[in-house]
Order: C-alpha cells, then structure tokens, then sequence
C-alpha cells in the first residue's frame, strides 16, 4: 500500500484552512444549490482545519459572489515569496 507521509497530508490540509463556502439559508429538504435560490439569504462559513465553523452572512447570491470572488482590484496583495505559476505544456493537436 502506497501511503503518503502525514506530513504531506497535513500541509495539504494546512493549506485550506481559511477557505470560505456559502450555504443557502433555505427551509425544507429540497435542493440547496446557489441556481435555485439566488435571492435567498447564505451563511458564510469558515474552515479551520477540523470543521466549518460560522464566520458571517450574505443576503443573496450577488452579495455571497462579492465575497467569496473578489475582483482582482480588491484582492490581497500577493506575497513576495510566492513562486510564479509555471507555464504548461501546449496541448497537442489530435
């Protein structure tokens, strides 16, 4: 069995905390998708590394886009260590 090194699991783990995901504030058990119900109100919710936890409401889709999505003009900088995105092998032509 090829297992990975739980350091490895564990940088990838580390790497995702921070992430943010929007859920429909919806009744019933009906579907849940953003498609659905763009006007419905979201909680915004926060991984930590072990769980989402609650970190703040949306009041509809757009504004929930606004803050998940941020356009590149109010993105954070990016730090001055982070290495440039390597360039990708052009497809080949069948």
């Amino acid at each position: 069995m090829d297992d990975e090194p739980l350091s490895d699991w564990a940088k990838r783990r580390d790497a995702k905390i921070g992430r943010l995901r929007a859920v429909p504030l919806v009744s019933g058990d009906g579907p849940k998708g953003s498609h659905l119900n763009p006007g419905a109100p979201r909680a915004i919710q926060r991984w930590n590394g072990y769980t989402w936890e609650p970190h703040g409401t949306a009041a509809n889709l757009v504004e929930t886009q606004r803050l998940l999505h941020p356009r590149d003009e109010e993105r954070p900088p990016v730090a001055a260590h982070a290495a440039p995105a390597a360039a990708g092998r052009p497809r080949q032509a069948p």
